[in-house]
């Protein structure tokens, strides 16, 4: 099931994005989006009845001059995105997860998870959280994870809440499209890896992040971010080169219709190349793979209020589109 986005043709940045859309009944297929609202689909385009947006990626240096000549080509079969399904943009092989990316986020949630018997003023802690995002820039060390493409759903398809999830919380964050396999490439380089930007909302479960049982293993990002639906993805891949600057966009998540995160990029501790390369010095990034750069403030914990039986989260980045998802709890 899926809302009705406040705006499916919401705009973008550039003259074109890339997306999977589909005929109600009908298998998805690869589109070109212009912002007037209207998309092709690239198969017979390319001449590839098999083609997807991630094979695409996997030639970007070479497809991309044919896509801008598409975008400029109203000879071509348009049709109308109305009445379309939009899915998530792309299926990864792979998604790297980024946390502790945002100052004013890591702020929030150190002084959130507090121990009861914490005798610290909410200032000290505050500023002993500052002092070691101070120390972790210093010494470039972002903190990536592995996320399971599994949990990816469209930009506007129901979440469903498990009845386990006692803490559900939203996450929106600015989520780079690998172009080419990068591994141990450097900062300086790493952004020539990225294809375009899209948007993704990354649920956690703050209940399950870390292990009550054995406290002595940390965390569990397994049970904690990976349910289905738990990464709405989406609408639209960007390309790289129509977004001027990827550390100066607003990220803004609404809660029916409540403006809860409402931060710049700029508020990141570590650039999206410093989170590319971090990642790439330890696995080979493939095309089509996602590098999610971490959430700013404004989450449910912050609030005292988090997701439940129909919410509407509607989320925006800067040049990249708009998603909207409701939150259904899970039938007993």
């Amino acid at each position: 099931m899926s809302v009705k986005p406040a705006a499916i043709s919401a705009p973008f940045a550039g003259p074109f994005a890339l997306g999977t859309p589909s005929v109600p009944g009908q298998a998805p297929f690869p589109a070109l989006a212009v912002a007037e609202g209207k998309v092709i689909d690239l198969c017979p385009a390319f001449a590839q009845p098999e083609l997807t947006i991630r094979s695409l990626l996997e030639r970007w240096d070479e497809v991309l001059p044919r896509l801008h000549e598409l975008a400029g080509d109203r000879g071509q079969a348009w049709q109308p995105l109305e009445g379309l399904r939009v899915h998530a943009p792309i299926e990864p092989r792979q998604v790297f997860q980024s946390g502790a990316n945002y100052r004013q986020h890591v702020i929030d949630l150190h002084v959130a998870h507090r121990a009861p018997d914490d005798t610290r003023t909410v200032e000290e802690a505050r500023e002993e959280a500052a002092a070691v995002m101070d120390r972790r820039a210093a010494e470039d060390l972002p903190y990536v994870f592995i996320g399971l493409p599994s949990a990816i759903t469209g930009p506007y398809d129901d979440v469903v809440l498990p009845a386990w999830a006692d803490q559900p919380d939203w996450e929106l964050e600015l989520a780079a499209v690998v172009s080419k396999p990068a591994y141990q490439v450097s900062v300086e380089e790493a952004l020539e890896y990225v294809a375009g930007y899209t948007i993704a909302n990354d649920l956690t479960d703050r209940a399950t992040v870390f292990r009550r049982d054995m406290p002595q293993i940390g965390t569990d990002w397994l049970r904690s971010k990976n349910a289905p639906d738990f990464t709405p993805l989406g609408p639209w891949i960007v390309p790289a080169g129509s977004i001027a600057d990827p550390g100066d966009l607003r990220v803004t998540l609404k809660l029916n219709g409540e403006a809860m995160q409402d931060e710049s990029t700029k508020d990141m501790i570590f650039s999206v190349a410093r989170v590319v390369s971090y990642a790439s010095q330890s696995a080979r990034l493939l095309p089509g793979d996602l590098v999610l750069t971490g959430s700013p403030a404004g989450n449910g914990m912050h609030w005292g209020r988090l997701l439940r039986d129909g919410d509407v989260m509607d989320g925006s980045i800067t040049g990249l589109g708009a998603q909207r998802t409701r939150c259904v709890a899970e039938a007993s």
